[in-house]
């Protein structure tokens, strides 16, 4: 059975992320078959996770996915010698509406799975605090179980020493403490991570984060900690309809916001993918049924997209008979225009009415419910749709059919509807499932 933990935190910014590829690449050096999952709605750190661990990474989310969904998707770490997920935000933060399972909160998961907690801990501008920081996550919920702290960026041995004294004093466990090491920062932008493929030394730096906590962290007491966990069949599958059986997806650094298990879902249901870069200016595949532009980083490359007539063009041209369905950045380059940072209007495919302005920022952040009034690929009127929405574009003008009734998680409307014209379709929200 494997050994399982979850790696959480007070809060974002701690170090969850470098912790957990940390730790994945120093077992795998020691021979362990190591198996990462991402809790919570992230489409960047699963490419980290399968860059340390050689094995790919999906995420589980108990607001959008029913408890057989989060079961078929961990069941892959079975075979695997150590489970690890890594959680979002603090330990408990979620939404206040309960949702499918849970509020999205990585302890749903902890608790769900019973996989024990190591929370990593940022002393910074404390001491004896962190102690009364971690023993109120440890008691807060009766079902989820705290299996010890790692320290990050100590000050000082004195200042850590404090800290474990007090954690000793508590009853916790602390396994390691990481000094500050620039060497192991990850490079980060507007929406997260600067995404693992874009970043040609991240093997490196996972070795060397790797190094790092081995030198400084009890890899053996961690382990010792961990949940020996068996997994439970799953009833059921993920209950995901392909948006079609050949599928043309735009994939490059400016369109890679999508979930692995979407896609692996569509794969399994039979259907074909036919990646293509916009940014090398290649048009989808004539022979693709359906065209699929994900989210990702359009306005830092709207120039490029704009001058790329060949794709613009394709676009257009495959969009005259077939559907062409495009989410948040994907959504925007559908639209008639797109306004970058610095204030420049750049002409987008014009599939849509839809204009929307990078210089005008706004985060817009939170999971979304959908009830489409139309079809989507994949997708019938009716259908409600979970999903999550995160970017910093303002609308200038939506003027297209609305293509959906959409409510954040507390059941408020909300303007970012998606809109729909001929055979184009788009949304700001990222899918992550379809309610049952």
């Amino acid at each position: 059975m494997p050994a399982s933990l979850v790696i959480s935190a007070p809060a974002s910014g701690v170090g969850k992320t470098t912790l957990t590829l940390a730790l994945a690449r120093a077992w795998r050096k020691r021979g362990l078959n190591v198996q990462c999952f991402k809790s919570g709605p992230d489409y960047i750190d699963p490419a980290f996770h399968a860059a340390a661990t050689g094995r790919a990474s999906v995420n589980v989310d108990s607001w959008a996915m029913d408890r057989g969904t989060i079961a078929h998707l961990v069941s892959r770490g079975g075979n695997a010698d150590v489970v690890l997920a890594e959680g979002s935000m603090g330990l408990f933060d979620g939404v206040a509406a309960r949702g499918v399972s849970g509020t999205g909160a990585t302890a749903d998961i902890a608790e769900m799975l019973g996989w024990p907690v190591v929370l990593v801990i940022d002393p910074s501008g404390q001491a004896q605090t962190a102690a009364a920081i971690a023993a109120g996550l440890r008691d807060y919920r009766a079902g989820v179980r705290l299996g010890g702290v790692v320290l990050n960026r100590v000050a000082s041995p004195r200042h850590e020493d404090l800290v474990r004294r007090a954690l000793n004093e508590a009853g916790i466990k602390v396994f390691g403490a990481l000094p500050r090491h620039a060497e192991i920062s990850l490079p980060k932008r507007h929406l997260g991570l600067v995404q693992a493929e874009e970043q040609a030394e991240i093997g490196k730096l996972i070795d060397e984060a790797a190094r790092f906590v081995a030198e400084h962290v009890d890899l053996d007491a961690v382990l010792h900690s961990a949940g020996q966990w068996s997994p439970q069949a799953a009833a059921n599958g993920l209950n995901v309809t392909p948006p079609g059986q050949r599928i043309a997806l735009a994939r490059d650094a400016a369109f890679s916001f999508v979930y692995p298990h979407m896609l692996e879902a569509w794969r399994a249901a039979g259907a074909e993918i036919v990646p293509f870069s916009p940014l090398a200016d290649e048009a989808p595949d004539a022979s693709a049924n359906v065209c699929w532009l994900p989210g990702g980083y359009p306005e830092l490359h709207a120039g490029k997209i704009a001058a790329n007539a060949r794709f613009r063009s394709g676009l257009r041209a495959f969009a005259e008979t077939r559907p062409v369905h495009g989410e948040c950045g994907g959504y925007m380059v559908l639209g008639a225009g797109l306004t970058d940072a610095d204030g420049i209007s750049h002409e987008m495919a014009g599939l849509l009415g839809l204009e929307t302005s990078f210089a005008k920022r706004r985060m817009h952040l939170g999971y979304r419910l959908a009830e489409l009034a139309a079809p989507m690929p994949g997708h019938q009127p009716g259908a409600r749709l979970r999903g999550h929405e995160f970017h910093y574009s303002t609308i200038l003008a939506q003027p297209d059919t609305p293509l959906a009734v959409v409510h954040d998680a507390t059941g408020a409307a909300i303007a970012e509807t998606g809109s729909r014209r001929g055979h184009a379709t788009g949304t700001f929200f990222h899918l992550i499932a379809e309610d049952r």
